[in-house]
């Protein structure tokens, strides 16, 4: 078994309210050398809910995640970082409408399979 860390991002879109939507998980196993996270943005849900809310702004703050996580040069001097810092970077408390839940410890044998079922269980509107 491996330990790992995670952590649900928030959608908020008005920050003074802290009302948010679950939009993706990010997870770090340190053994696994494994950072990676995965959104969903359903458009309809979002628009229903905060209709003036742009949702490119959305999609690029979460594209960021992604290219800081995967260490790619785009993502500037914080995806040069060790991965471990990278992931307290992305977890770190921040007043945006991209945010992140504290930081949770779990166990598994599998990285990407904690990463997909946690995703199922926070994100996915179509977990039972």
């Amino acid at each position: 078994m491996n330990l790992f860390e995670y952590a649900v991002i928030r959608f908020v879109p008005k920050v003074e309210r802290e009302e948010f939507l679950n939009v993706g998980v990010i997870v770090y196993c340190a053994s696994g050398k494994f950072l990676q996270v995965k959104y969903l943005i359903d458009e309809g849900r979002l628009t229903a809910l905060y209709p003036a809310f742009n949702m490119d702004e959305l999609k690029d703050r979460l594209q960021v995640f992604c290219i800081i996580c995967k260490g790619e040069a785009t993502g500037g001097s914080i995806a040069q970082l060790p991965i471990a810092s990278r992931f307290r970077w992305l977890t770190a408390s921040r007043s945006t409408v991209v945010q992140t839940s504290p930081v949770h410890p779990g166990l598994c044998t599998n990285a990407q399979q904690a990463l997909e079922r946690l995703f199922d269980q926070l994100v996915s509107l179509d977990y039972e």
